[in-house]
């Protein structure tokens, strides 16, 4: 049987902690006054699954050159019916033949003499003339255009990964491991305003933290700003 001092005693030890647990509970805080979100423009990014060249045929012209052999002969004799030899055989042949005989066998003689040397003349220059003529070969390079189909590659058909969600586009260049879509506004803090007995403050704080900041030892208990705040 308990002793009234007892019940007393526990009494007052029941009373205590409920008030120290409604302390606890109760504790202390500063207000939120105001919050404002910090953003930063940022590339909306996209991961490339897979990506196929799309290609059309076109016809096309190209240049084809090659080496080839060209023959030159030197320039045409100025006397390519060779006068000169046939007149200079001519006269040789008839003093020549002039030297033959006596009256009209001389005259003859004479005649003979100047066909045989015309002729004889004409060979001689022949022959002289194709010592001189000569011939050259020079490598050269021909070129020539023609026409040929080809494939060419006119964009990408790209398998693109984004916020989970499979998609295809049709791209210009080929794409890299990822693709930037566009660009959008992200969240990167948040600038907190508070009022605590009497006084104001504020903070870059990483979440929103809602109406209210925890005091302790009359400290207004502010988190840690984002990374880079």
């Amino acid at each position: 049987m308990k002793t009234p001092i007892a019940a007393a005693l526990a009494t007052v030890l029941v009373a205590g902690g409920a008030v120290a647990a409604w302390q606890v509970t109760r504790g202390e805080h500063a207000e939120v006054i105001d919050v404002q979100p910090v953003t930063q423009t940022v590339d909306v990014v996209a991961r490339v699954v897979a990506s196929e060249p799309v290609t059309r045929t076109v016809t096309g012209t190209r240049e084809v050159c090659e080496d080839v052999e060209v023959v030159y002969q030197s320039p045409a004799p100025r006397d390519p019916d060779r006068i000169a030899g046939t007149v200079a055989g001519a006269v040789i042949g008839g003093v020549l033949g002039n030297q033959v005989g006596s009256g009209s066998g001389r005259r003859v003689a004479t005649a003979a003499g100047a066909v045989g040397g015309a002729f004889a003349g004409r060979e001689v220059q022949e022959r002289q003339q194709a010592r001189n003529q000569r011939s050259e070969v020079r490598t050269e390079r021909s070129c020539r255009t023609e026409s040929a189909p080809r494939e060419q590659v006119v964009g990408y058909d790209v398998q693109y990964e984004l916020d989970g969600v499979i998609a295809t586009m049709r791209t210009e260049r080929e794409p890299g491991d990822t693709l930037v879509m566009g660009q959008r506004d992200e969240v990167i803090g948040y600038d907190v305003t508070w009022r605590h007995d009497g006084r104001t403050g504020s903070a870059r704080l990483a979440s929103d933290p809602g109406r209210r900041l925890p005091v302790r030892d009359g400290v207004v208990m502010v988190p840690a700003p984002p990374a880079g705040g």
